[in-house]
């Protein structure tokens, strides 16, 4: 089973340099977008449909803000959009999908670019742990996707020491991450295939930072443990640039 997590930067955008082409050729079975920019009425979920994909879509309320999508060969039991606390959903961060014995999280944490939104991105952080903690009771094999804009360790930023001040690397953020991680008892599937292997998944449009790789690692595929052991490849995809963030790719055996 192939899953890919992508946050597109605006997927009519991505539409426009052959998205659905890269899509096709790279045939997922799941694909989890974050970052949609875009209404329900506004997504050719036409064109996915075309390719052999379900598509659903949790867009924000604000006109070409966030939202959040997963697009699946396999039609899902069930579609669970938000998490139902009302600032959050009003922002299309968390998207649901259930199958016959996992689930699929499509999320898109909140950036900080000021003190407020830092607030509320690790208030976010928060009631979202609490909320795959409440999930495992009654759903243990999880599979959580998307771009949580922290850098984990040293290794996932191009220069820790410098950026060690910056929101998404921030030891709050940090912190919390280790703890989401010990406390679902999660596996960072890039991280458990590839454990001395600095890649990133983000890169600034400024200062030609793609070219000269000063990336941060942002985007991820968590998985419960008890899915560890299916874990065969997880991999960065930054060859694929329809975004500044690049697809991030994880395969399962049955």
């Amino acid at each position: 089973m192939k899953i890919i997590s992508y946050n597109v930067n605006g997927i009519r955008a991505a539409f426009t340099k052959d998205f659905l082409g890269w899509l096709n050729a790279a045939s997922p079975d799941i694909i989890c977008i974050q970052e949609s920019k875009a209404g329900n009425d506004q997504i050719d979920i036409e064109s996915f449909e075309k390719l052999g994909y379900h598509s659903y879509w949790h867009s924000a309320v604000r006109k070409g803000y966030s939202g959040v999508g997963i697009a699946s060969k396999i039609p899902p039991k069930n579609i669970h959009y938000g998490c139902g606390i009302e600032q959050y959903d009003n922002e299309g961060r968390i998207l649901r999908a259930d199958f016959e014995d996992f689930s699929v999280i499509s999320v898109y944490v909140p950036s900080a670019s000021n003190i407020e939104r830092l607030g509320f991105k690790l208030e976010f952080c928060h009631d979202f742990l609490h909320y795959v903690k409440t999930l495992q009771k009654e759903t243990p094999n999880l599979i959580i996707s998307g771009d949580f804009n922290i850098c984990h360790q040293p290794i996932d930023i191009h220069n820790p020491i410098g950026l060690k001040n910056t929101s998404g690397f921030l030891p709050a953020e940090r912190e919390w991450l280790s703890r989401f991680i010990e406390e679902c008892d999660l596996t960072d599937s890039f991280r458990y295939l590839n454990p001395d292997s600095q890649q990133f998944s983000w890169w600034s449009y400024r200062q030609n930072s793609r070219a000269r790789n000063k990336g941060w690692r942002l985007d991820y595929h968590f998985v419960s443990s008890s899915l560890k052991t299916r874990i065969s490849r997880a991999l960065m995809l930054p060859e694929v640039k329809h975004s500044d963030h690049c697809p991030v790719f994880l395969e399962l055996t049955q």
